[in-house]
């Protein structure tokens, strides 16, 4: 087997989020073995040099039940103590990202 194989088989499916400043990255990989597992990588670009900086978080489906939960009652706890108000994206090839919002605001 060739390093072709070996690339394709690793990278099994990807999600790209954009959200405002930072993208996130959901990519399903294979072990060698074939077993699939998940990392979760957080991108921004630095302001001093324009870098972008990664963060990476690897998740093995034996842990998603538990990763899930702690992520739900993490999320729920800050839910129910304060407002979140989710923002929605829409990019535009010209500028950065521009936070769109419903409300309509009086000045």
């Amino acid at each position: 087997m060739g390093d072709f194989d070996n690339k394709e088989r690793e990278e099994v499916f990807s999600k790209k989020v954009r959200a405002g400043k930072r993208t996130y990255f959901f990519d399903v990989k294979a072990t060698r073995s074939g077993d699939y597992y998940l990392t979760l990588t957080e991108s921004k670009k630095r302001l001093e040099d324009g870098v972008f900086v990664k963060h990476k978080i690897f998740l093995y489906k034996e842990d998603f039940e538990k990763f899930t939960e702690g992520l739900t009652e993490t999320v729920d706890y800050i839910k129910s103590r304060q407002d979140v108000v989710e923002k929605r994206y829409e990019y535009s090839e010209n500028t950065d990202y521009v936070a769109k919002s419903d409300d309509d605001f009086s000045f």
